[in-house]
This record gives structure tokens, sequence and C-alpha cells, in this order.
């Protein structure tokens, strides 16, 4: 009788449990940062605008890159092992959907931010739009950086060079977050349509709003007694208006048989 090597089979199995909750952590960190990036992004331009601003961005900018390409080497190495399970390469499907998604969100944003800062330049803060909102994101971008605070002194005028250097320094990492989402159609094809949505949230595609507008119907359905309210308005108004004609009627007749 062939002996089987049971530790073997659940080393492998723990060790890929381990990678796809280790990719889970990773996106869920990435969402969270590509979130930030989007609420910072937002008030490029507007009176909320400043030197620390344009610094947290390009804080959260790095750390987004830096969780994307430790993303995208973990999911390719194991969407290409033939050797994982269904169940696992599923769920794994479902992490690179997540992550292409966001990384795509990431450069919408860093692009919106390039343009931004090319019509709202900090040397001359007049230009910029008075929306009355005040603070900015710090705290929001201390969280997503795992930083307990961001207030650091600023200099109280703008360094020579910085925005042009900035915006340089933007267009290389546009260009490679592009390349990055070019480069993983090529090396996994996960095809977004074909991944099914899976999760408690997926479980029952009826809202509680629905099932109880259901609910209710199914109750006037078994009591046709009861009738809505625009039902009985309707009648009586039918009701007044048959009386209407009846008296005219009435009088009709009447002033025909007298006269």
């Amino acid at each position: 009788m062939p002996l089987i090597n049971n530790k073997v089979g659940n080393d492998s199995t723990v060790g890929k449990d381990q990678a796809l909750a280790d990719g889970k952590a990773l996106v869920d960190s990435l969402v969270k940062v590509v979130a930030c990036y989007r609420h910072l992004a937002s008030c490029v331009g507007s009176c909320t605008d400043s030197l620390q601003l344009r610094d947290e961005l390009r804080q959260t900018r790095e750390k987004a890159q830096k969780l994307a390409v430790a993303i995208c080497q973990h999911l390719t190495s194991h969407l290409r092992d033939k050797s994982l399970p269904e169940e696992q390469r599923k769920e794994m499907e479902l992490l690179w959907v997540s992550f292409s998604s966001s990384l795509e969100l990431l450069h919408t944003d860093m692009c919106k931010v390039f343009n931004a800062g090319d019509i709202f330049s900090l040397a001359n803060t007049a230009n910029l739009v008075k929306t009355g909102l005040q603070g900015g994101g710090t705290e929001v971008a201390a969280r997503a950086l795992s930083i307990p605070d961001l207030n650091q002194a600023q200099p109280p005028a703008l360094p020579d060079g910085l925005e042009s250097q900035e915006r340089s320094t933007m267009e290389q990492e546009i260009s490679q977050i592009d390349h990055m989402i070019d480069d993983m159609e090529l090396k996994v094809n996960v095809l977004r349509w074909m991944v099914e949505p899976r999760g408690p949230q997926y479980a029952d595609p009826m809202s509680s709003t629905d099932s109880a507008s259901l609910a209710l119907l199914s109750v006037d359905e078994e009591q046709p007694g009861r009738q809505p309210l625009c039902q009985r308005s309707l009648i009586f108004v039918l009701l007044l208006l048959f009386a209407f004609v009846l008296v005219v009627v009435t009088l009709s007749v009447c002033i025909v048989l007298f006269s």
C-alpha cells in the first residue's frame, strides 16, 4: 500500500490559504489609500489647497504605488500557478479585479491632480476657487498611511522650482501606472465580466426595502377588502360624478315634461 504524505499536502494548503489572506490584506490597504488619494484630489484648486496638501498627495501616491507593485507581483505569481485550487483561484481573481479597478481609479485621480496643478498654481493662491471649505485631509491621509500625525511645519514660501519638479515626477509616475495596467493584462488573462461577485452582500439579490414592499403587496393581495387610499378616493370621485350626471338627467326630464 503506497504511503501518502499528508503533511506535505497540509503544508501546501496552509501556504496557499496564507497567500490568499496576505493578498486580501494588501488589496484592502490599497483600496483605503486610493480612497484617501481621491479625497485629497478633490481639494486641489480649492481654498483648502496648499503646499501641505500637495505633500500629502505625494506621500499617499507613493504609498499606493508601493502597494500596487507588491500586489501585482503577489497575485501574478499565484494566478499563474497551475496547481492553485479552483476555489482559491476564484478568490484570487476577485482580488485581481479589485486591484485592477483600484489601480485605474488611482491613475484617473493622478491625471486629475496633474491637470488641476497646471491650472491652479500655488505660486498664485489668488486664483484658487473659494469654496468656503476649511481644513484639509490631514487626518484622512494619516490614517491611510498608518502615521500618527502629519501636521508638519511647512515652509512659509513655495521653494523655487518645486512645482515644476513635482509635475515632472508625477508625469513619470502616471506613465509607470499606465504601463503597469497594460503589463497586468498581458501577464494574467482574467476577464472581469466573467468574475462573479461573492460574499454575504451578494447572497440575496433583493434588498430589505424591496422585501418589505413585496410583503406589503402580498398582504394587499391576500386581503382584498383592504383597499389602498388612492383606490377609495377614485371610487368616491366616480360616485360623485355619477350623482351629478343623474341629477342633470333628472332635471332635463322634468323640464321636458313640464314645459
